[in-house]
Parts: C-alpha cells; sequence; structure tokens
C-alpha cells in the first residue's frame, strides 16, 4: 500500500490546553454554583458549612483508599493497553496528564488529542497512541450504554422521581438531556466500534461522500485525514488475545465501579442508609454522569454541581452541599492541582531528556 502522511498532532494547542492556568476556569465555575446553592437555599447558613466536621473521619478516609484503588485501575489498564510498553511511572503521569486535560476541556470533547500527544511523547507511535485513545473511549462509552437500560430495570421508572426540585417539570428536563445524552453516546459508539473493529475503509469512503455535498466540502481534507487515521487504528488493534480483551474489560468497570462507590463512601459518612439504598445511590451516579457527558463546561464544572444536589439532596438533608463540595474536591479539583503540579516536570522529562522527535506519522 503506498504511503500516506497523517496529520500531526498539533502540539500548540495541545499546550493550549495542557495549560496549568486554565485550572482557574472551572473552580471559578464550581464555585459559582456553589455559592448560587448557598444562597438560593432559603433554610442554608454559614453555621451549616460547619457541618463538614460532623463527617465520620473513617468513611472520608474509605473513599480516598477507593479513589486511589480506581487510579490504580485506570494506570493498570493504560499499561495493559498498551501492552506493557509503557513504565509504570509513564503510566502514573499519562493518567495523571489525561485526567487533568479532561478537567480542562468540556465534556462533551474530553482530552482526546491531549491523550494521543502525551502517548507519542511517551515513545508510542501515532497509529498506537491513537488506537489505545479511541478503544479508551468505546471502552468507556460502552459501560454507559450497557448500565444506563440495567439502572432502570433495578430502580424502574423512578430514577428521576427524588430529585430535590420536586417539579414535575424539572424532572423532565433532566429526563430529557438524559435521553439526548444516551442516544448521542450510544450511536457514537457503535460507530466508533464499527469504525475500528469491522469495516474502516468503509468508515473512510462514508465521510468522503458526506463531505462531497455542498457546504461540507470545507471539511473534505478532514474526512480524509480521520478516515487515513480510523485505518491506521484499526490496523493496531488486529491479533489482540483473548486476555487481552477480557483485562481491559474488567479493568473498564472496576474504574467505574470504583469512581461511584467514592461516592457511596462519602455519603456514609454523613448519613446512614441501608444497602438498598446504597445501591440505588450507586446507580442513580450512572444516570447523572451520562447527562454529565454532554456539558459544554470544563470538567462539567456547574453541572455536576446542580446535578448532585438533585439526585442526592433527599438522603443527605442539611449534609447536601458540604458532602457536594467534599465529592468535587476529591474526584476533580484534587486532579487538577496535581496535573498542574507534575505538568511542568512531565515536559521537562519527555521534552529535554528524551527527545523525542516525531515529526510525520505514516500509514502503511
Amino acid at each position: 500500500m503506498s504511503k500516506k502522511k497523517i496529520k500531526e498532532v498539533d502540539a500548540k494547542k495541545v499546550f493550549k490546553t495542557l495549560n496549568p492556568n486554565k485550572v482557574w476556569i472551572p473552580i471559578l465555575l464550581g464555585l459559582g454554583i456553589v455559592f448560587y446553592l448557598f444562597y438560593s437555599d432559603p433554610n442554608m447558613s454559614a453555621s451549616k458549612l460547619k457541618l463538614v466536621f460532623d463527617a465520620e473521619a473513617s468513611a472520608i478516609i474509605l473513599a480516598f483508599l477507593v479513589l486511589l484503588t480506581r487510579d490504580i485501575g485506570y494506570v493498570y489498564r493504560i499499561r495493559t493497553l498498551t501492552g506493557e510498553k509503557l513504565s509504570w511511572k509513564s503510566s502514573i503521569q499519562v493518567i495523571l496528564l489525561w485526567e487533568f486535560a479532561s478537567a480542562v476541556t468540556p465534556s462533551a470533547v474530553g482530552g482526546t488529542a491531549v491523550a494521543i500527544f502525551i502517548l507519542l511523547k511517551e515513545g508510542l507511535k501515532f497509529g498506537k497512541s491513537l488506537a489505545y485513545v479511541m478503544l479508551t473511549a468505546i471502552l468507556d462509552n460502552l459501560f454507559f450504554v450497557l448500565s444506563a437500560p440495567l439502572v432502570f430495570l433495578f430502580i424502574g421508572g423512578d430514577v428521576f422521581a427524588n430529585l430535590s426540585a420536586g417539579s414535575t417539570q424539572f424532572k423532565y428536563g433532566f429526563s430529557i438531556v438524559f435521553i439526548i445524552s444516551y442516544s448521542l453516546i450510544a450511536i457514537y459508539t457503535l460507530i466508533m466500534a464499527y469504525a475500528l473493529f469491522v469495516r474502516p475503509r468503509a468508515f473512510k469512503w462514508l465521510l468522503i461522500k458526506a463531505t462531497g455535498l455542498g457546504f461540507l466540502r470545507r471539511w473534505r481534507h478532514q474526512a480524509v485525514e480521520q478516515g487515513n487515521e480510523m485505518i491506521l487504528a484499526s490496523h493496531e488493534m488486529r491479533g489482540k488475545t483473548a486476555s487481552y480483551w477480557l483485562k481491559i474489560s474488567l479493568a473498564t468497570v472496576f474504574i467505574w465501579c470504583a469512581r461511584y462507590a467514592m461516592l457511596n463512601s462519602l455519603i456514609a459518612a454523613f448519613t446512614d442508609i441501608n444497602f438498598l439504598e446504597h445501591m440505588v445511590v450507586f446507580s442513580k451516579q450512572i444516570i447523572m454522569w451520562i447527562i454529565m457527558l454532554i456539558s459544554p463546561t470544563p470538567g462539567s464544572s456547574g453541572t455536576a454541581e446542580l446535578s448532585f444536589n438533585q439526585f442526592f439532596a433527599v438522603y443527605l438533608g442539611d449534609y447536601t452541599l458540604v458532602a457536594n463540595i467534599c465529592w468535587r474536591l476529591l474526584s476533580y479539583y484534587l486532579y487538577l492541582f496535581i496535573g498542574a503540579f507534575i505538568l511542568p516536570r512531565w515536559i521537562r522529562r519527555v521534552f529535554f531528556t528524551k527527545k523525542n522527535k516525531n515529526k510525520v506519522y505514516e500509514l502503511d
């Protein structure tokens, strides 16, 4: 097959995303929503913020440990995905920077280009980097696509029944957003899985045909590049063993279960709920995350805080706001600061120590 150039990852755009100064945008958005929730609740007072000291220390520690195991799951998955081409240290830095990139970009966009760039600078070829990032996205989205119906089977039609706003209009609003988000995720996952595993050339052909129509012609060049990249990524996925697929699939389930179990631990720090209620809390998180995935704000800032209050105030009562803040501190803001801290060190290592120079990527 003749060689065709694949576009180089734009380093300038990547570093525009991997900018430590960007941490203040989602922080201000999140704090803005917290202040709104505080002042819009007539029963809220400054003294109620002191309720954070009522938290059970052992449950807070458990929440942190569960969060740590989730990160270990991420590190294990990326190392397994890459055939252990990454060292443990590199895998840890890749995951933390990937989390940082996802935190400073809208959830609907994610840190895909940044993740590819990070893997490139760790010494992986473009095709492999692209394939691993795409496969990660497909696995994560597939978890949502498969688990959401199970939630409705478990809870029934009452997933949105106990929203704190209490109005039918608000309930329907969340329901509609969920349906839109779930549909988009399902369609995207189906198309990407088909293109990556079944017919990458057919996917390229469809892109070219689609961009041959009227005003879509302006994106024809990008369509050709996207098609070439999909073929390259698909080629990298060939020949994987059954144990490979089993390991990364189980790791994906573990990662998301640990992410949700962290909030269960956190809620247990403020209030006593029984096992069935814990299962409902766990299940509602799946629905909440699907809603958050189409948020236009960096790291779902604002959307996450509002959704948390609506879904879990029924269990937390007066502790809702402090639990909300603790949840975002552990699951989101922590990674903003860690990413901003390790980014300069990672740049020094990959640019001035390893001196990787990947200028042109080719399709065999």
